[in-house]
């Protein structure tokens, strides 16, 4: 009976530092996992904060009534994928950055209203009706919110088309998932949406529907968001570490394709004498002033996709006064390394245990015995 039990004792140890093994490379697995799919979203994040509004002042030149403030998120060009372009694998981590970093916000922050400022979908103006539905499906899950938090949405060229493309059907489609008002109000706050592919100029049936509309409308406006950044020769003046990168700053951009026409940026300038506008597209960051006052901010996109460091703004909004602030998501290449670094330390654990790599501690301790024995 002992010569039995012998062998199974023998094997005992072997087993224990097997288990012992599965056991750190399990744990350092989960940690890692835990830190770059949750984690590093709430430690980022956590490091925004709204900014703070002037406080109006009295005809004395003292300290007036605080007026109520309204917090608002502005984030741009999600490009959800769809079923005709990108790898699967490409598809589930860049939408799992983006539903992290939403439901994160929502959570730390608080806001209000969000907008998103163009291009929600990718291949909005390819999608059949059966992909359109299953993009829709997975919008609705990954920018899920509750019924106090307002969600608002512009329609951009990979939604519906550019303008030589873009039909009734598609814009009445996108309607349908989004608030087709194009006029909203919160707070004392107007805001307009503008649909910048309709503002051509040529007089086509959208278009000259569109401009009548916002014509209508603009007596009342005093802010603006739009898809297409208004007018600009380039990106050259932008800056900050979100801005186009230096080898595509000088390039001119295309009238009614990467902004808006002159005559059309004129014409939306007057018509609603802004005192904010937002716009996406570009996926790069800008600051640009139009005039003496109206100042434009392009959002750089809010996509892993598009950017290794996406953002989005956030804005404290009164009748009269505004503050705006922007917050960085968890860069790309950080989780990468992450992930990277994680791989060699469980490629160390194992070579450790069997044997291949000599642990640097009894590395150490038999120099030190070598040292005094000589």
């Amino acid at each position: 009976m002992a010569a039995r039990l012998g062998p199974r004792r023998q094997h005992l140890p072997l087993l224990k530092r097997r288990g012992v093994l599965l056991l750190k490379l399990t744990a350092v697995t989960l940690a890692v996992l835990l830190f770059c799919e949750f984690l590093v979203y709430y430690l980022v994040i956590f490091r925004c904060n709204w900014p703070e509004v002037k406080p109006p002042t009295d005809s004395d030149g003292g300290q007036g009534t605080p007026e109520p403030v309204l917090r608002a998120m502005f984030l741009a060009d999600t490009h959800l994928l769809g079923a005709l372009r990108g790898h699967w694998l490409d598809k589930l981590r860049r939408e799992w950055q983006m539903e992290r970093a939403f439901q994160t916000a929502l959570w730390l922050l608080q806001p209000e209203v969000a907008f998103i400022l163009g291009d929600v979908f990718d291949e909005g103006k390819w999608s059949s009706p059966q992909a359109w539905a299953d993009d829709v499906a997975r919008f609705r899950r990954m920018f899920r919110h509750p019924p106090h938090v307002q969600l608002r949405a512009v329609a951009g060229n990979h939604d519906i088309s550019f303008h030589y493309e873009m039909n009734t059907y598609k814009i009445k489609r996108f309607e349908r998932v989004f608030n087709p008002e194009r006029l909203f109000s919160w707070k004392g706050i107007n805001f307009v949406m503008v649909n910048s592919m309709a503002l051509e100029g040529d007089g086509c049936t959208i278009c000259s529907g569109e401009e009548a509309e916002l014509l209508e409308i603009s007596h009342r406006l005093n802010c603006s968001r739009e898809h297409f950044p208004l007018y600009r020769r380039s990106d050259t003046n932008c800056s900050g570490e979100d801005a186009a990168p230096p080898n595509e700053k000088d390039i001119p951009f295309r009238e009614r394709y990467d902004v808006l026409s002159r005559e059309a940026s004129q014409k939306l300038l007057w018509w609603f004498r802004p005192r904010l506008v937002l716009s996406g597209h570009t996926h790069s960051a800008c600051e640009v002033l139009h005039g003496a006052s109206v100042l434009e901010v392009s959002v750089p996109s809010f996509s892993w996709r598009n950017r290794n460091n996406p953002s989005f703004i956030m804005g404290s909004l009164t009748p009269t006064e505004y503050a705006l602030t922007k917050c960085y998501l968890p860069c790309e290449d950080t989780v990468l390394i992450t992930y990277c670094v994680a791989v060699g330390t469980l490629v160390l654990l194992t070579l450790l245990h069997v044997g291949l790599l000599t642990s640097p501690l009894r590395f150490g301790w038999n120099l030190l015995r070598k040292f005094k024995t000589t």
